[in-house]
Formats: C-alpha cells, sequence, structure tokens
C-alpha cells in the first residue's frame, strides 16, 4: 500500500498507507475500519455505482485493511437514499459468510472480520469523519476536533480506519497487482485513476475513469463531446459544494489534488458540472450556498453564520440590490470561514464564491453596477419588451401571460406592464414573429 501511494478518494487526498499503519500502531482490544459510504456531493454517483456493481471489492478491501491492522469488525456507513445499493451489498456479505469470507476464522487463518451496515439519514455533514463516526455512535452527526484522529481515537474511543467507497475498490486490485503498477497510472504525486461524475452542460453525461494527471480538455470535449447545442464553455465546477470553478485559461490543468488547489478548486469526491454561456454564475453559486446553508450543523459559528451572511449577499446581488462593498464583504467572510470553522464542509463552503471571484468579478460588478444578468437567470434583472415594428397583434402573447401584463387590440402592437410582469418567459417562448425581446 505504500509502495502504490494510493490516496484517499473522498477529497482530502491523504495517503491511505499512513492512516492504516497509524492505527496499527495503537495497542487497543478493539479496532475497527469504516467505509465511507455517505455521499453527499449534488451530482455525483460514483460510489453507488461502485456499491451495486462491484460490492464484493468493497468487502474484500475492508477485510484486508482489518487484517492489516488488526481490526476485527467493520461498518458500512451508507445513505439511505441508496436501497439498490444497500440490497447488493446485503447479498454480497450473505455470499461472503457463505464462502467463508467473512466472519470466524476466516479461510481457516484464524483471523476473526464481520461487517454491518448502518444507514445515514442524509445529512451532507456526516461526509466529515468525525460527524460519521458520531452518527454511527446514535449521536447527531456533528463533527469534533481534531486531533485526536479517527486512526488513533475514532469510533466508541477505539481505533478506527475509515475510507470512502472508491478508495477501497482500488485495494484489492493494487495487492493483486502490485504497488509499483498502481503507481506506473497517473502522476507521480496523485497516483491511479480517478471517477468523476460528468454533469451539466454536457454532450456525453454519466460516470468517467480517467488515469490522473488527464486535463481537463481531454474530459469535457474527447470523452464528454463538448459542450451541449454548441454553446460556448463558460466553466466547471469540481469538488462539489466545497469546490471551485475552473475556466477556459486552466482547461489543459491535469486533474490531480495539487493542481486544482493551484487554481482554487479541489478534487472533492468527483462530481464535475460543466456549464455554458446560459449559466449565470451568480445563480450557481447561489444554489451552492443554499445547500451549504441548509447542510451546515450548526455547531460552528463560522459556517453556521458564514454560509448565512454569504448566501444572503448573493440574493441581494442577484435581485439588483448589491453594492460593490458587499463583494468586499463576502471574499472578507469567505477568507475568515476557510481558516476558523471547525470541520471541511465549514472550511470549504465559501470556495465557489472565493473562486468566482477570481475568474468572475466581471460578471458579479455586471450585476451590481449595470442590474444586468447576461445569462438570463436572475429573474429580477431581466426584463421582456415588445418591438412595435414587429408585432402584428396576434394576441398569442397576451392569452399565454399568467399576470395579466400584456394589453393591446388585435392587429395593434401589444405592450408589456413591467409592474405586472413576473418574468416567466411564457411570452418570449410563444411569439412566432421575435418581437419579443429578452433583456
Amino acid at each position: 500500500m505504500k509502495t502504490s501511494g494510493l490516496r484517499g478518494r473522498g477529497g482530502a487526498g491523504f495517503p491511505t498507507w499512513i492512516k492504516w499503519n497509524t492505527t496499527k500502531g495503537v495497542s487497543a482490544p478493539q479496532k475497527y475500519v469504516v467505509c465511507n459510504a455517505d455521499e453527499g456531493d449534488p451530482g455525483a454517483y460514483m460510489d453507488r455505482s461502485t456499491l451495486e456493481g462491484d460490492p464484493h471489492s468493497v468487502l474484500e478491501a475492508m477485510t484486508i485493511a482489518g487484517y492489516c491492522v488488526g481490526a476485527s469488525k467493520g461498518i458500512i456507513y451508507i445513505r439511505a437514499e441508496y436501497p439498490l445499493a444497500i440490497k447488493r451489498l446485503e447479498v454480497a456479505m450473505a455470499q461472503s459468510r457463505e464462502y467463508g469470507l467473512l466472519g470466524d476464522d476466516i479461510l481457516g487463518t484464524g483471523f476473526n472480520f464481520d461487517i454491518e451496515i448502518r444507514l445515514g439519514a442524509g445529512a451532507f455533514v456526516c461526509g466529515e469523519e468525525t460527524a460519521l463516526l458520531r452518527s454511527i455512535e446514535g449521536n447527531r452527526g456533528m463533527p469534533t476536533p481534531k486531533p485526536p484522529f479517527p486512526a488513533v481515537e475514532g469510533l466508541w474511543h477505539c481505533p478506527t480506519v475509515i475510507n470512502n467507497v472508491e478508495t477501497y475498490a482500488n485495494v484489492p486490485v493494487i495487492i493483486l497487482k502490485g504497488g509499483e503498477w498502481f503507481k506506473s497510472i497517473g502522476t507521480e504525486k496523485s497516483p491511479g485513476t480517478k471517477v468523476f461524475a460528468l454533469t451539466g452542460k454536457i454532450n456525453n453525461s454519466g460516470l468517467v475513469e480517467v488515469p490522473m494527471g488527464t486535463t481537463l480538455r481531454e474530459i469535457i470535449y474527447d470523452i464528454g463531446g463538448g459542450i451541449r447545442n454548441g454553446k460556448a464553455f463558460k466553466a466547471v465546477q469540481t469538488g462539489g459544494p466545497s469546490g471551485g470553478v475552473i475556466t477556459t485559461e486552466n482547461l489543459d490543468t491535469g486533474i490531480d489534488f495539487h493542481a486544482l488547489a493551484r487554481i482554487g478548486s479541489m478534487m472533492g469526491s468527483g462530481g464535475m458540472i460543466v456549464m455554458s454561456e446560459e449559466d449565470c454564475i451568480v445563480d450557481v453559486v447561489k444554489f451552492y450556498m443554499t445547500f451549504c446553508v441548509d447542510e451546515s450543523c450548526g455547531k460552528c459559528s463560522p459556517c453556521r453564520i458564514g454560509t448565512r451572511k454569504l448566501l444572503d449577499y448573493l440574493t441581494k446581488i442577484s435581485n439588483g440590490n448589491g453594492t460593490m462593498e458587499d463583494l468586499d464583504k463576502m471574499t472578507e467572510i469567505g477568507m475568515a470561514m476557510k481558516k476558523a470553522a471547525l470541520c471541511g464542509l465549514g472550511q470549504t463552503a465559501a470556495n465557489p464564491v472565493l473562486s468566482t471571484m477570481r475568474y468572475f468579478k466581471d460578471e458579479y460588478i455586471q450585476h451590481v453596477q449595470d442590474k444586468k444578468c447576461v445569462a438570463g437567470k436572475c429573474i429580477n434583472l431581466i426584463r421582456y419588451e415588445i418591438d412595435p415594428n414587429k408585432c402584428i397583434g396576434c394576441t398569442l402573447c397576451s392569452k399565454r401571460c399568467p399576470a395579466g401584463a400584456i394589453t393591446g387590440e388585435k392587429k395593434s402592437a401589444h405592450k408589456i406592464d413591467q409592474s405586472k410582469c413576473v418574468k416567466c418567459g411564457e411570452c418570449y417562448k410563444g411569439c412566432k414573429f421575435g418581437a419579443i425581446s429578452k433583456i
């Protein structure tokens, strides 16, 4: 495992062998091996696919880890929203016990190891290892300060190895083919492959597995088939709600733990959401911040208050009431959260704000100073107008308008009462003569 250089695929990229070696070196009557299958990033489903398609790889890896560190019990913490994955895990565990690969005296070696499943209730913060362990113990899923690290004092105060599904799935093949074989794939500091959930405005969406070091351009254009409907590429969000955006200038960046961090993003568990020119950066970041506000456990004030304040500023800006001072305050709050929040959720929740302020500040300024959203996603910053020279008075727009905002006689140019308009766009969609413009 040390030779392979395998690093955790859950986001942090911590060397797996160091975790295992730490737990191995601690003397304790009971040790645990835990699998983090609480996959909560929007648009991510890599772990679900592995558990549904090859659950035995994870069970085997956990058993190997247990043998290595001296643990006799394993626990898979999986979100209850994955019923098929849970069912197939249960079948695989029953098969393993039947063949003597789980339970007492495995294959006559005297080694005892068994695994059980614990269901999560859908809390994103339980993807953080200490919050996950508290949830398994029956407590509210909230992070605890580190040190002590779980490898030394984890589940029920016992030494605990905890890795995510994709990390474990790599272990059996490393044991079979050797560490040097695994290290020959990818980059020197980030060996192996990585699975990404490629979604968004992309022609070929789905799961992709590529060697570390593969460029974003290769993933988006060669594998993903480019941007849908021939639109221009705008950015790609990596790392889910905790990640940042990567723009055109960094498309030739090779994907690994260090390279993404240098450009203000992160690997995360492997979510990759592609955005086109039709997307509004402020609107996208507001979506992620809404998610973080809902999922913050509230234990520490930098995350509990910081995410709420950032969302308030983003809402203010998208409504056309933002100021330049608000942009400075968002940066200040975001930097404070990175330094002061208790866990990884709070420390990285501001990443979407900070990275987009770095690469798309002009778009923020456009929202603030010009009160304009070019992508047309911020409803309060758009308006629909009828060109009297093109309108033939067919009355179709007035019939489609749910707010009664459009008036005019038949065969005469119509008008939109902006005070009544709800910006639904029905008139714009229905006009057959191109007389209505979206501004």
